[in-house]
Parts: C-alpha cells; structure tokens; sequence
C-alpha cells in the first residue's frame, strides 16, 4: 500500500503543500503505510523543456513512476486565473494515461478567495477522470484565512478532510473486489451524499 501526495505549487512553503501534507497525514491513521510527498516547486523548471517522460533527470523520473505506482493519491494546487497551476497539469501530462486507472485520488485545492472553490469540480474531477481513477467526492478547497503561518487552523476543512479520508479508505477497501459492480455501487452511494467543493 502506497500512499502519495503531490503538491503542484511554485513555493516550496506553500498552503497548497501544507494542506497537501495534512490530509496525507489523515491517511496515514487509516491506512497502515507512511506517505510521501512530492513537491514540484522543486522540479518545475526542470520539468517545462521535456514534452515526454524520456529525458527527465533520475528523481523527476523516480517521482513520476510512484505516482503511477501508487495506491492513493492526494493531489492539491493553487487556483491561477480559474485553474490549476501550469507545473501541475504539465507533469501529470507525463503521467501513462492508463497508469492511473482504479486508483484512489482526493482533490484539494488553495486560492485567495472562496471564489475559486468550483475548481475542484470543473477542473481537478474532470483531469482524473480521464485518467479512469476513482476520486473521493468530498473535494477540500481552503482560502487564505484557513491558515495560519501555512498551516492549517480552520475547524471546518479539517472535518472535510477527515470526510475525504474516509470516503478514500472504503474506496481503497472495496476496489479490491472482483466484482465491478460493487466498486459501482459504492461510488453511486458516495456520489449521493458529496457536498459542494465549498468548505461551507
């Protein structure tokens, strides 16, 4: 069991990573492994001249093939003119389209505002969708004032979290059935209860 979380921000203190890092945390009391994260403040300028996984330095790589290699991925950006961080959409452009598929992914997202909260709907659920992964449906998106020092002080995102962890957990427990139908059923019942991408 392998647990990641990938942090798409240009700062490596960041309350993208922050937030990122809390909810691996959550996991990591749920499920009998230890996270990793992956910040790509720290690979976005070598990551923009390659087109194609071939190429990439040796850690690039290595951060590429664990998430395609993962069991449960936290993905999280900072919201830039309505969407996800540049260095976010283009490394996971260097994710295998079909690496993804039957994994686990919650989605959060930082902004300024609670104006951008709808990313995680119209942006974040879309991309890993494509990929055919199986996404918590409770998304956790904070603003600015959520957080103190970078890190994450608002009550309410934390229970947010800890509705997501939950819903990824029975995910990551009934994914193992042989039967698709029953992976079906439990997305169906999941999708019933999601709330807004809102905190609120």
């Amino acid at each position: 069991m392998h647990i990641t979380g990938i942090s798409g921000n240009w700062n490596s203190r960041s309350r993208t990573k922050s937030l990122v890092e809390s909810i691996v945390r959550q996991l990591e009391r749920r499920l009998p492994t230890q996270g990793q994260i992956i910040d790509l403040a720290e690979a976005g300028v070598s990551l923009w001249p390659l087109p194609q996984p071939k190429g990439l330095p040796d850690d690039l790589l290595e951060q590429l093939k664990r998430i395609e290699s993962t069991d449960v991925l936290v993905v999280g950006s900072p919201v830039y003119k309505g969407s996800y961080s540049g260095v976010f959409k283009h490394f996971f452009d260097l994710v295998d389209r079909d690496a993804l598929r039957g994994k686990t992914v919650i989605l959060s997202a930082t902004g300024g505002s609670d104006q951008h909260a709808l990313v995680i709907e119209h942006q974040l659920r879309p991309l890993f969708s494509f990929f055919g992964a199986f996404t918590a449906p409770t998304g956790i998106y904070a603003n600015e004032g959520d957080f103190t020092d970078y890190e994450l002080t608002n009550l309410a995102v934390c229970q947010r979290i800890e509705r997501a962890v939950g819903e990824a957990v029975d995910l990551v427990h009934r994914t193992s059935f042989s039967d698709p139908a029953d992976v079906g059923r439990l997305i169906c019942a999941l999708e019933s209860r999601r709330v807004t991408a809102s905190k609120y």
